[in-house]
């Protein structure tokens, strides 16, 4: 690695709040998601013409409430789990069965402590698809009424909040929601960005003396609060010690009757998971079924309705797909004859896999794209409906152009054309094949790359939306950053070993795939760099981090290297903190294109990403604004925000998170690691913000020996998840 000695200068750097990423972070009211990008841009013009990205969201809102309800009918037996338990467990088993009954929970016993996460906005999952004549927006007006609007306004000033949660508090609880806030003005933690003292002062201000740290309503807020930001920390689930212990930080006084009364009113759900099996007896002891047996050790979990079901519904869709015979397309000399003509011992390996199984996972870096390339190929020379999907446009496009088609572009009568579309795109119809008379997707094989990306929810509509008799590879890189969503669905299915995997042996090339490599095992190592493809640029501060960073973009990098600046992007740990994207992308605008910002702060030629709805990113350029908004192209489309919507759902975008750059490549990147990033640092962060850089990487470093401390001893943080579980009944392992 080679060191660049330009000298500093002052510090022109502002300083803003601090802030790492993490799915847990919340983003200021007004500012984009850090999440993802997970669905592609609309063309504008075509969705004013039919139904509005809004209505869009409220019509997959319905359709997932009633497959909700279907499945809570479908589960109206005790839980089967937990036949021989005592203790806690047991006395949580009996309250969840007198739950079922209708009868209020006799009191449990819980256990220790573990720190809250700060609060961030729920991020908006991809919705669930419908057969065509199911999918019409439905009638009616789109939001609150502006009375109930103004009603809710009225009680906020009243209690003290910010009047500007208004519309977001009328939209979430509905008609008469200023009744409900008077009548339990906890309801406001369930706004995103609320935080339980802020709840608190509220409730104080509207109920005066009644109000009181032992109110059931309180205890009920924030407990699923707590399960919320567990969600958004990747958790589909939290052990009842944590959450107990958390519940007694957060000044709840009875923390069991807090979880009773959430799972009285049924706002979260508990299960037991065996933890082992053992055949070994005790004196004395029965089994159920009369035989001397030893008590099985479960641990018990609380988690969000919303979660539990998506992963429940995840497990039986993999399970269908692992314990179904494939569609046989082909013969089996036909299968052989194409992964004999494949280039590579994996790609033909990855071929012979799915010619006989359902699911199969398929694991390796960015050079290891070119085997489940090879298996699209094969299929459609097989006659085979094969699609690729990847959660974001991002990746879209970069496995689009490794097949050499069009994005959203279907197959064609020609064997080697291929299709790339989004996820979401995929299951909303607004990509893809479309859907079958069943309601099924209309294919016979679908591979998803970057799966990493995948969580629960997005899972589990991708496999119930397979047809019966389709094969699902997933493929991707499991040393990357995990989803933004809750659950960590790849590395759950490569533990749990039920299917076919895989291991790509195809190295990524030169000094950078060296360099990556290394840090995915562990270890920070020097590379030979010959042609500059990687710099290291230390700094002292924050300000000179800011200052080196733009001036590697506009200057040093299209100099030296001979990649300009619009296709070299910038990636920091977090949006805040004196070197985050807001300052960054402030001073790079300043740089790469000066203007006076008259539409809500941006300019033509400006380099932004757009977030139509939470959790969803889409990278585009400023080209215009007029009375109708401002105009983007994102993703190969042109969208217009309206000018209402600016300020929250678009953001100047030289400068990425991690998270937000993932399915991404560049011809460079300049990683900007300030002195006050090193908490956010992790193997998985580096390793996926180093791997952003396809020919040149060049590292802005201010955290000293944090850096390989950091590839060395700090992994991804661990998820509670129950995917694992879950499959263990369904599915016999694939050793």
């Amino acid at each position: 690695m080679s060191t660049e000695p330009e000298p500093a200068t002052e510090d022109t750097a502002h300083a803003v709040d601090t802030g790492s990423e993490t799915p847990g972070t919340a983003e200021p009211a007004g500012a984009a998601s850090d999440a993802r990008s997970d669905e592609p841009a609309g063309d504008g013009g075509e969705a004013a013409a039919q139904v509005s990205e809004v209505e869009a969201e409220l019509a997959a809102q319905r359709i997932e409430r009633e497959r909700i309800e279907r499945r809570k009918a479908e589960k109206q037996g005790p839980i089967d789990a937990g036949g021989k338990l005592s203790g806690s467990a047991a006395d949580l088993l009996a309250a969840v069965r007198a739950v079922e009954s209708g009868e209020k929970p006799a009191a449990t016993v819980f256990g220790a402590p573990e720190p809250a996460r700060r609060p961030a906005p729920e991020p908006v999952r991809p919705p669930r698809p419908a057969p065509a004549e199911h999918s019409a927006a439905p009638a009616g007006p789109v939001g609150p009424a502006p009375e109930t609007v103004q009603s809710v306004r009225r009680v906020l000033a009243e209690g003290g909040a910010p009047e500007g949660l208004a519309p977001q508090t009328a939209a979430l609880l509905g008609e008469g929601a200023q009744d409900a806030l008077r009548a339990d003005p906890w309801l406001l933690l369930r706004v995103a960005g609320v935080r339980p003292e802020q709840a608190d002062g509220f409730a104080r201000a509207l109920l005066g003396a009644e109000c009181g740290p032992d109110d059931e309503r309180r205890g009920r807020a924030v407990t699923v609060w707590l399960l919320e930001q567990a969600a958004l920390a990747g958790h589909t689930a939290l052990e009842l010690p944590r959450l107990t212990a958390t519940l007694a930080q957060r000044g709840v006084p009875d923390p069991d009757a807090a979880v009773q009364s959430t799972l009285a009113e049924g706002e979260a759900l508990a299960f037991q998971d065996a933890l082992e099996e053992t055949g070994a007896r005790r004196e004395g002891e029965q089994d159920e079924e009369g035989e001397e047996g030893e008590e099985r050790p479960v641990r018990v979990l609380i988690g969000l309705e919303r979660y539990a079901l998506a992963e429940e519904s995840l497990a039986d869709g993999l399970a269908r797909l692992v314990n179904s015979a494939p569609k046989q397309d082909g013969s089996a000399a036909d299968w052989e004859q194409a992964a004999a003509s494949a280039q590579g011992s994996a790609a033909a390996e990855l071929i012979r896999a799915v010619a006989g199984h359902g699911l199969v996972l398929h694991t390796g870096g960015e050079a290891s794209l070119a085997e489940p390339a090879a298996l699209l190929r094969a299929a459609h020379a097989l006659g085979l409906r094969a699609w690729a999907a990847a959660p974001g446009p991002l990746g879209r496009d970069r496995f689009a152009a490794l097949l050499g088609a069009a994005p959203a572009e279907p197959p064609s009568s020609e064997p080697e054309a291929s299709a790339a579309v989004t996820v979401t795109g995929l299951l909303t119809g607004a990509e893809g094949p479309g859907r079958d008379a069943d309601g099924a997707l209309d294919l016979d094989l679908l591979v998803v790359v970057d799966a990493p990306q995948l969580d629960v929810e997005a899972g589990a509509l991708l496999a119930e939306s397979l047809p019966d008799g389709a094969r699902l590879v997933l493929a991707g890189d499991p040393a990357v950053l995990w989803s933004v969503g809750p659950g960590r669905v790849f590395a759950d299915l490569l533990a749990a070993r039920v299917c076919p995997q895989i291991a790509s042996r195809r190295p990524d090339p030169g000094p950078l795939g060296e360099l990556v490599s290394g840090i995915g095992i562990g270890e920070l190592g020097q590379v030979e760099a010959p042609g500059k493809e990687v710099v290291i640029v230390p700094v002292r501060d924050a300000g000179e981090a800011v200052h080196r960073t733009v001036q590697l973009v506009a200057d040093s990098v299209p100099r030296a290297i001979g990649v300009p600046a619009e296709e070299t992007q910038v990636i920091t740990p977090g949006h805040g903190g004196a070197a985050g994207t807001r300052v960054l992308n402030a001073a790079l605008k300043e740089r790469l294109n000066p203007g006076p910002g008259r539409f809500g702060g941006f300019d033509p030629g400006d380099r932004v990403v757009h977030t139509p709805v939470p959790g969803r990113v889409l990278p585009g350029r400023v080209v215009t604004a007029d009375a109708e908004g401002l105009h983007l192209s994102c993703a190969g489309g042109t969208v217009i925000v309206p000018r209402d919507r600016v300020e929250g759902s678009v953001r100047h975008g030289w400068a990425l998170t991690a998270h937000q750059a993932l399915g991404g490549r560049w011809p460079a990147a300049v990683v900007v690691l300030p002195g006050d990033a090193v908490q956010a640092l992790s193997r998985p962060w580096i390793y996926t913000a180093f791997g952003r850089a396809a020919r040149h990487l060049s590292v802005v470093h201010g955290v000293e020996q944090a850096l390989p401390r950091a590839v060395a001893d700090i992994p991804a943080k661990p998820r509670t998840t129950r995917l694992p579980r879950l499959l263990t009944p369904q599915v016999p392992t694939a050793d």
